[in-house]
């Protein structure tokens, strides 16, 4: 598994083990989008805002791709459905391991919407995901929310039941919501053996966002952010990554920043 340990390593701070990486694979969902109208552009910001990792599915890794400036991580994801579909919650494999071996990707991400009804389809999935990656080496970042009818997507019971998910199919980092409580959070994070970040959420105000951060890293002890419109959509993308990275990395308070 060295393949895998030195990937992970282009996707996370090998000194902090921590990670903020940007999501933008929010076009295949929602279309046309502020922040994802020029990739080129935004990549550019994030990357000079001192992110570890981007996010992109396989047709906008090369109009991604900038040929100059600082290097950032590329995890392509490879799960998708759209807004659309009378079920947003479905996602499905569009992509496959080897493919984005092939397009020169450091860690792969796929999405499980936990209590939706095509649950068990996104389940098997992923574990044909899992198998691949231990071939090849390739990390796992999986998406895992408890996006259901009646279910609340911050219960602690929930998100905890999402983060053990990733863990059991084999995944080497989760993502998945903030409980908006860094005691309930920090229980949830010691009981996994891989690191969890939180998602970013949609955009909202600077101070709280870092605010938010703080808590859940540096007293839930979780390995990072993985936050998409919450961060491209800002007016200076650049800064606002560079602060969170700041948060995050440093350990810099969010009224310091």
């Amino acid at each position: 598994m060295i393949g895998k340990q030195i990937r992970l390593e282009r996707i996370m701070d090998r000194n902090t083990g921590k990670a903020v990486i940007i999501p933008m694979d929010h076009g295949m969902t929602l279309g046309q989008i502020d922040g994802l109208l020029n990739m080129t552009e935004t990549v550019a910001e994030v990357s000079d805002g001192g992110a570890n990792a981007i996010i992109l599915h396989k047709g906008l890794v090369r109009p991604g791709h900038r040929r100059k400036g600082r290097d950032i991580g590329l995890i392509i994801h490879l799960s998708a459905g759209t807004s659309m579909n009378p079920d947003p919650n479905d996602k499905v494999l569009i992509c496959t391991v080897e493919e984005a071996v092939s397009l020169g990707a450091d860690a792969v991400s796929i999405h499980i919407n936990l209590g939706a009804p095509q649950e068990s389809k996104m389940m098997e999935s992923a574990g044909q995901v899992v198998r691949d990656c231990n071939r090849w080496g390739i990390p796992l970042l999986a998406m895992i929310y408890p996006r259901g009818e009646g279910i609340d997507p911050t219960d602690p019971r929930h998100v905890g039941h999402a983060v053990r998910v990733a863990e059991e199919l084999g995944a080497d980092l989760v993502k998945t919501n903030y409980t908006g409580d860094p005691q309930t959070f920090a229980k949830i994070v010691k009981a996994s053996s891989i690191p969890v970040l939180i998602a970013g959420g949609e955009k909202g105000e600077d101070i709280d966002t870092y605010k938010t951060i703080y808590d859940a890293v540096h007293f839930a002890k979780c390995a990072g952010v993985c936050m998409g419109r919450n961060a491209f959509q800002r007016d200076n993308v650049a800064k606002f990554v560079s602060n969170v990275s700041k948060v995050v990395h440093e350990g810099t308070k969010p009224e310091n920043v």
